[in-house]
C-alpha cells in the first residue's frame, strides 16, 4: 500500500516540476512552439484551464499556475494523511 501512494506522490511531484518548466517557458520567445513546449503545453493546459477560468489575471500577471501548483501540493500532502488514517 505504501508503494502505490510513494508512487501517486511522485507523479504529482512530476507533474508540479512540468507545470514550473511551463511557466518558466513563457519568458523566453518561442520557447512554447519547440516541440518540448508543445509537449507541455499538451500536458498542463488541460489542468490550468478550470484555474485560468476561476481566477483572472492581476493585469499581465496570470496567478493561476501558483494557485494550481499549491493545489497539487495540497493533494500530496493530503495522500500521507489519508495514507495515515488507513494505517
Amino acid at each position: 500500500m505504501y508503494l502505490l501512494f510513494d508512487i501517486l506522490s511522485t507523479v504529482l511531484s512530476f507533474y508540479s516540476f512540468a507545470l514550473i518548466a511551463y511557466i518558466l517557458m513563457s519568458w523566453f520567445p518561442g520557447a512554447r512552439e519547440s516541440s518540448f513546449g508543445k509537449i507541455l503545453t499538451n500536458i498542463c493546459e488541460p489542468y490550468l484551464e478550470p484555474f485560468r477560468k476561476i481566477i483572472p489575471p492581476l493585469g499581465m500577471i496570470d496567478i493561476s499556475p501558483i494557485v494550481a501548483i499549491l493545489v497539487l501540493r495540497f493533494a500530496s500532502d493530503g495522500i500521507w494523511v489519508l495514507y495515515g488514517f488507513l494505517t
